[in-house]
């Protein structure tokens, strides 16, 4: 049974959405003004909260605006009369659930709230009668049913000790889900230790990893554990493993093959149970068959691979995570920014973000700190991603998207004909698979629907 907060103006209205829902085995709690259900939220937090989008007083965008700054997770829907659906479509762009056209179906109706509810359920930390346990995933806010398949399969993965390989672009949450399989994991309560493997000088990477011996090189001047040992019983996490010496990948795999760590410049073994995370902006078949990473060391981290899809990808959850991140900058600055305008949004929207999440959240810092008004407005948006623009991508990086970017415009050009897009390229066709395998694009996904 979900509990269902109803917000509209008409008493008959409320008293058939009422009677709908619970005929339906659901708890309705009716409002009839925005302000009543503001008060009724404080009482407790419902799993769904269905609104009228116009009413006297506050409305139903004022309310939504008002709801998602508190309880950016919760699920609302929009009731909206013919002549308000351009409004509605506008409420969308800005993180609203969904919409229904009055007058509707009660079938179409309670369709769309069991949709919200699947969302509310998946997405709840702290909603009632979620199930528990779903606060290991509340860091990664989305709407996306492809970023909710990343997290289901992550969700399966936890329950094991699989060494997990987890692939995206910078700035695409790698560690976000790292950091949410091991709080849905058996170890949650034991430590997560987060180290980039590209940010350690090379010939500090074993004492990082695995740990030293007072003495065992200049600077040496006590024990210390290492990152391994530090994270007994919980999780490793090693981010940008690509970068990881070719030297330490040998040690690395004696230290999985073995459950033991020996620090630099001990004679002793230190026995070890972790699990091992690791990620790479860098497809790591790729790096092992140009010989830049042991194939052997592949096979052990990568037991289950995830891939997490670009912010370009999930464009759904754009709005919503704007929305989010504004809320807690305005805090964090004293600023007295609430929304961002229809056109800031579109201009959200629409953006490529080679950066993705990372940079969506730097160019919403800058619109919160130079803002003005209460509303972001295009200008602002625009401003910040021209600044955004001029900063050039690594080269790797760069090629990488072009790459990516070539291969899809010319399975769209063909219709995911893989001969015909590899006559294009004028490269054979088993050149072009191995792209495709690379870049992990699927021809089948542009072929059209029969």
């Amino acid at each position: 049974m979900a509990r269902i907060l109803i917000v509209d103006d008409d008493p008959t209205l409320l008293r058939l959405l009422s009677l709908r829902l619970r005929e339906e085995g659901h708890e309705p709690v009716a409002a009839d003004s925005a302000e009543a259900a503001l008060a009724k939220l404080d009482q407790g937090l419902p799993n769904l909260l269905i609104t009228d989008l116009r009413m006297s007083g506050m409305d139903g965008l004022q309310l939504f605006e008002a709801v998602h700054r508190r309880h950016p997770l919760l699920p609302v829907m929009i009731l909206t009369a013919h002549g308000t659906i351009p409004d509605a479509v506008r409420a969308l762009q800005r993180g609203v659930f969904g919409y229904l056209p009055k007058p509707f179906e009660a079938q179409e109706l309670m369709a769309e709230v069991e949709r919200a509810l699947i969302a509310s359920q998946a997405l709840g930390a702290d909603m009632p009668g979620a199930e528990p346990g779903e606060a290991w995933r509340e860091a990664i806010l989305t709407r996306s049913p492809r970023m909710e398949q990343v997290l289901a399969e992550a969700r399966m993965v936890a329950q094991s000790d699989a060494a997990v390989l987890v692939h995206g672009a910078s700035g695409s949450g790698k560690e976000l889900l790292a950091r949410a399989i091991h709080a849905a994991s058996a170890r949650a309560r034991a430590p997560l230790v987060a180290v980039n493997c590209g940010a350690i000088p090379e010939n500090l990477v074993e004492s990082e990893l695995f740990g030293h011996v007072k003495g065992a090189f200049t600077g040496a001047v006590r024990d210390r554990p290492g990152l391994f040992v530090e994270a007994r019983g919980g999780t490793v996490f090693l981010d940008e493993i690509a970068e990881l010496p070719l030297a330490a990948q040998v040690k690395l795999l004696r230290v999985l093959q073995e459950s033991e760590v020996r620090p630099v410049g001990g004679e002793r073994t230190v026995k070890i149970d972790v699990r091992v995370i690791s990620a790479s902006h860098r497809a790591l078949a790729d790096e092992v068959a140009n010989g830049r990473f042991r194939e052997d060391l592949f096979y052990r981290l990568n037991v289950v691979g995830l891939e997490l899809p670009s912010l370009a990808e999930r464009r759904e959850d754009i709005a919503l995570l704007a929305q989010h991140f504004m809320a807690t900058l305005a805090q964090r600055y004293a600023k007295p920014v609430t929304g961002f305008s229809p056109g800031a949004l579109e201009l959200l929207i629409a953006a490529p973000w080679p950066g993705n999440v990372r940079q969506l959240q730097n160019v919403v810092e800058k619109c919160v700190v130079l803002s003005t008004g209460p509303q972001v407005q295009p200008t602002l948006v625009q401003r910040a991603l021209v600044n955004q623009a001029s900063e050039l991508l690594p080269f790797d990086e760069a090629r990488r998207q072009f790459e990516r970017d070539y291969l899809i415009q010319l399975l769209k050009l063909t219709a995911g004909n893989v001969t015909q897009a590899a006559k294009l390229a004028r490269r054979n066709r088993t050149d072009f698979y191995a792209l495709l395998g690379r870049h992990q694009v699927e021809p089948g996904a542009f072929k059209p629907e029969s």
